[in-house]
């Protein structure tokens, strides 16, 4: 599949230092379930519809998990931002923002139509 995301060397460079000390077991290829979790989290998609390239979705999930709780994406975030990194605006376009079923139809409720 061509269309599925992988981190390149490069990348993978820069966010080593970030990489949590592995301790006992080895971990799972961290190129193969830091794709996953990108894909996954760019395509909005379940945890159990990951392809099957990226690796179990358990092991995705209780990455993305135990990694979001320790404050490891963050740190990345952090520490990738202030590494000479060029300064520039990001735009959310709010036309792409989904709104829940129900939201049409709260005005409709008794007193809120404005009769």
């Amino acid at each position: 599949m061509s269309d599925l995301y992988w981190l390149t060397d490069d990348q993978m460079a820069r966010l080593q230092p970030y990489f949590p000390k592995s301790h006992g077991k080895p971990r799972v290829d961290d190129r193969r379930v830091l794709s996953g979790i990108i894909f996954v989290n760019r395509n909005g998609l379940r945890w159990r519809d990951v392809p099957a390239a990226y690796g179990p979705p358990k092991t995705l999930y209780n990455r993305w998990k135990r990694w979001s709780d320790a404050g490891v994406f963050i740190k990345m975030m952090e520490g990738l931002s202030a590494a000479e990194a060029e300064r520039r605006t990001v735009m959310i376009d709010a036309t792409y923002l989904k709104a829940h079923r129900t939201a049409s139809s709260l005005r409709v409720k008794r007193g809120m139509s404005g009769d």
